[in-house]
């Protein structure tokens, strides 16, 4: 049983007799009949072990858009349910009005609605909902909290998604291009077309050369159906906050935006999230949409306070794609882990693979190194340069090791990304 306001009220009313006559007999009274009161309003409110809850649960959402999350209250007593409902969703959830007043009359249902305004992507959950039923009198309730769990999935927002048209039409000039002439193995037969003064006469088809009047050679165009495994780095450096997010959600940014890209040039595009083992795969033979099937497997996805194992990544490589393939390495180049860990795992991949290492730089760093007018901020400015030497330093050994690098702030480091794969395609390097 819980007390409410009006019972303190009552009870400094009370007070007022206590004062005109005081004595031991006055207060016994008064408490008595307080107490009196308080047990039968408690005794006369609806019970909340007979209030029958069910959970209508939401569907996915994306992060910072709205939910709502639906209960349905069903009164199974004789009297009416006055009761102050709590649905116990978690902070991150961003629960608008989760405490909400509600009215059933006997044996009848009302339906309880929270709008959920989601600041964390991931899988929200809401273990219980407490119900505190009071008298007619509204001096005392009784209390019960109900398992009725539920849970909202929240998806990652995709905000990368207004440089796709953008990085689309760079691909449709590069496939749209004249043809190129390029024997050997990277390159698919598109068309015919009649022979003009300057062809390779190695592109002549001769025996449709047989059937026309006119010389016919070969046309065609860069190769298509090509193999993206992008490796999403889960481990602790992930965990570090660059702004307002972590530097996981910026690796899924990027990821999500290079492999849709990828999807619409042509390509097979497989995701892996790694630390030490697999927390999250989308194969690129799998039904559904890829952007659908990215989404879902990115939402649960948090930084685990553990070391990267990189020995293990060539053989995960190797598990999704024999044959050549770029590889994209969303990590971290903090100065003290690549050298002795990622440097020899991209020597190992580049004897196979193209290989492309993205990493999230924070733009704090660019701020304190420009910052020089008082002497504390000479220090920090000399520590900023010297983390940005060292980030240099890295990226230029892993450009030694044969992968291209890409290091750039939150904002910019998907379309960066983006900008690589079509270069690569552009050069035949796919």
């Amino acid at each position: 049983m819980t007390i409410t306001g009006r019972l303190v009220l009552l009870a400094a009313a009370a007070l007022v007799p206590m004062l005109l006559f005081p004595s031991w007999a006055t207060a016994g009274l008064l408490c008595a009949g307080l107490i009196a009161l308080a047990v039968l309003d408690a005794v006369l409110a609806a019970s909340p072990r007979k209030v029958a809850i069910e959970r209508q649960q939401a569907a996915n959402v994306t992060l910072h858009s709205g939910a709502e999350s639906r209960l349905l209250l069903t009164n199974n007593n004789g009297r009416a349910l006055r009761a102050l409902v709590r649905d116990a969703w978690q902070p991150s959830a961003g629960a608008v009005d989760p405490v909400q007043r509600m009215t059933v009359p006997a044996g009848e249902r009302r339906r309880m609605t929270v709008r959920l305004v989601p600041t964390r992507r991931g899988d929200l959950t809401a273990p219980h909902v407490t119900v505190r039923s009071f008298g007619p009198l509204g001096l005392a309730a009784r209390q019960r909290t109900l398992p009725v769990p539920g849970s909202l999935r929240v998806l990652p927002p995709f905000h990368s998604k207004r440089h796709l048209p953008s990085k689309l039409r760079k691909l449709r000039e590069l496939d749209g291009k004249a043809a190129v002439q390029i024997r050997g193995a990277g390159t698919e037969f598109d068309s015919l077309r009649d022979y003009v003064r300057g062809d390779d006469v190695r592109s002549i088809d001769w025996r449709a050369t047989a059937r026309r009047t006119a010389v016919v050679v070969r046309t065609w165009r860069p190769e298509r159906d090509r193999r993206v495994v992008i490796v999403l780095d889960t481990s602790r450096t992930a965990a570090a906050r660059i702004g307002d997010e972590p530097r996981l959600d910026t690796g899924i940014e990027a990821a999500l935006l290079l492999a849709v890209l990828a999807e619409r040039g042509g390509d097979r595009v497989d995701f892996l999230a790694f630390d030490r083992r697999v927390r999250g795969r989308v194969d690129s033979a799998s039904k559904g949409t890829l952007l659908g099937r990215l989404v879902q497997a990115m939402a649960p996805l948090e930084a685990e306070l553990i070391e990267m194992d990189w020995s293990q990544v060539p053989a995960q490589v190797r598990a999704v794609s024999a044959h050549r393939s770029l590889v994209v390495l969303l990590t971290s180049l903090d100065s003290g882990v690549p050298e002795d860990t990622l440097i020899p795992t991209v020597e190992q991949l580049s004897l196979q693979h193209v290989v492309v290492v993205g990493a999230v730089r924070d733009p704090l760093l660019g701020a304190m190194a420009a910052e020089r007018t008082t002497a504390s901020q000479v220090f920090r400015a000399a520590a900023a340069e010297r983390a940005l030497l060292d980030r240099a330093a890295v990226a230029a050994q892993l450009k030694q090791s044969g992968a291209e690098v890409v290091d750039a702030e939150p904002l910019d480091l998907p379309p960066k990304l983006a900008d690589a794969y079509i270069r690569l395609k552009a050069a035949g390097r796919l």
